[in-house]
């Protein structure tokens, strides 16, 4: 028998799930019909991982979940996550770069940043505030479905002015309530000791889980949890970003570079010199193994000539591994669903995503990779015929390693029956496709441990418990600052109060003196 507040087997999950179903729908939605938006509602009878997500963080109890759906489901339709666009955001908050997306932690989760010194407190803007942190984590939770996010409160140069106790509460109840299973760090980097007693406060709303994943870091240990290349120069990192609007925040996807240099805009340049590019270029960039640091260019298509070479290429699918899920998308349905699985033999450095065809027309497709001169992909760049499917082969080269950083996405569009498919006729497709018309999804790459590096985790682990025992040092030294300082500043008090005492004592003695002198 399953005890109160687990899940034993998927069985049980299942029926966990219809119970939260079916509860929700007699107890909450049968109540009122406003109560919700109807789209929310909607996902949450066909979503089986959004109930999972909302039971996990109540520990499997029903009862407290449904009070979480609850909340999470008024919250949306309050703030209208469903329409939340960019342009429904005030210019100056994207501005303002107080709040963006940009980087990844050890463990390949998108960081979050809060650059605290940027926030001032005040009642007129708060809600827009809120309803641009909402547009961040819902605009994140779309392309990165079941990807938790680490946050991190840039603290640097912040003082008692930067902090906004409603707003921090705000941000608490987004990964508490709102978004379930979407927090796996806090990190607060260089926390100001005057800070100590908010951040007391600030505990006691979160919940043990939460408190867990709390971070206090400096610069010398921030690179236990974030390596330097995504962390700014001030941090100790090397990522020379610079945030700036517009456009959005978003990865980088590109295309394998050539050897002859950047790859021209495809909005700014003909498509010819791409299509007669020679087959021996395109090889020798495919096969060279020094690594090609990428700029800042657009996608552009590969060779059709390349793509078709590498169908008739002998032994293409060989080795590659088979995707087990499916991603359901509108025009595609793509396998696998969410990450592609690397690792450091031979035999793993190849992955197959398959595209299936839902349409009654011809999709045109293309895959970008945010590391273009770590994989080849054939095809990147065609069409699949209605019904049909496609095999698209992912393989590392150059003696490049697979890194949890690395991004996939893959871009489909429906074609008029009429269009074309041929090199030309795609570039001029692509140009001219309405963005709204374009479906997109994502894939992450999951690095395949070794047992080399299974052991070394294990013979790793002291070094780790070292590190956190590090930081609860750290945690009580400021702890003891912050007391140490409130006992200084209270024998100051004591030290002018005893001052004050003895000028009084010394004029109430020299006014006696006096009295009985003239007496």
């Amino acid at each position: 028998m399953a005890e109160a507040g687990q899940a034993e087997s998927e069985q049980d999950l299942e029926n966990k799930i219809e119970e939260t179903r079916q509860r929700f729908k007699s107890e909450y939605v049968e109540e009122s019909q406003d109560k919700y938006d109807s789209r929310d509602v909607e996902r949450l009878f066909k979503d089986d991982a959004l109930v999972e997500g909302y039971l996990t963080w109540r520990q499997f109890v029903v009862e407290d979940t449904l009070k979480m759906i609850d909340e999470s489901l008024q919250w949306r339709k309050e703030f209208s996550l469903n329409d939340l666009t960019e342009s429904s955001i005030p210019r100056w908050m994207f501005e303002s770069g107080a709040v963006y997306l940009h980087g990844y932690d050890k463990e390949g989760n998108k960081l979050f940043w809060f650059r605290v010194k940027l926030h001032v407190k005040d009642a007129k803007t708060i809600l827009d505030k809120k309803r641009y942190v909402a547009f961040w984590l819902e605009r994140y939770s779309k392309r990165e479905p079941g990807m938790p996010l680490t946050v991190v409160f840039d603290m640097s140069e912040s003082g008692l002015s930067n902090i906004d106790m409603d707003f921090v509460k705000y941000i608490i109840n987004c990964f508490k309530v709102y978004y379930p299973k979407f927090l796996s760090k806090m990190i607060m980097y260089e926390m100001p000791w005057i800070m100590n007693a908010a951040w007391k406060i600030v505990k006691s709303w979160l919940g043990p889980e939460a408190i867990s994943k709390l971070k206090f870091v400096t610069k010398s240990d921030i690179q236990t949890f974030v390596g330097p290349e995504h962390l700014p120069p001030y941090m100790g990192g090397t990522d020379e970003f610079k945030y700036s609007y517009p456009p959005l925040l978003d990865d980088d996807f590109q295309s394998p570079m050539c050897e002859n240099g950047p790859i021209v805009s495809e909005d700014e340049s003909d498509i010819k010199d791409t299509e007669s590019e020679p087959k021996e270029i395109l090889e020798s960039s495919f096969n060279s193994e020094q690594s090609i640091k990428p700029k800042k260019v657009n996608f552009i298509e590969d060779s059709q000539k390349s793509d078709d070479l590498d169908r008739g290429e002998p032994g293409r699918l060989k080795g590659a591994r088979k995707p087990t899920t499916t991603f359901k998308g509108t025009l595609l349905h793509i396998s696998p669903s969410e990450e592609l699985r690397f690792g450091a033999k031979e035999s793993e450095k190849k992955c197959l995503i398959i595209l299936n065809n839902v349409t009654k027309n011809h999709v045109a497709f293309k895959v970008r990779t945010t590391a273009p001169e770590k994989y080849r992909v054939k095809p990147s760049n065609s069409s699949c015929e209605p019904g049909a499917s496609v095999d698209i082969v992912v393989s590392l080269h150059g003696g490049f390693q697979a890194s949890l950083q690395d991004r996939f996405l893959v871009m489909a569009a429906e074609m008029e029956s009429s269009a074309g498919v041929t090199v030309p006729e795609l570039a001029q497709f692509w140009k001219e496709v309405s963005k709204t018309k374009v479906m997109e999804h994502r894939l992450r790459c999951h690095v395949l441990e070794t047992p080399k590096s299974i052991l070394s985790n294990s013979f790793e682990s002291p070094s780790v418990t070292a590190t956190n025992d590090h930081q609860d040092l750290q945690s009580m030294l400021m702890r003891m600052m912050a007391s140490n300082s409130r006992l200084e500043q209270k024998l100051e008090s004591c030290l002018w109060m005893q001052k004050v005492l003895v000028g009084l004592v010394s004029f109430l003695f020299a006014f006696t003196a006096y009295s009985l002198w003239t007496s």
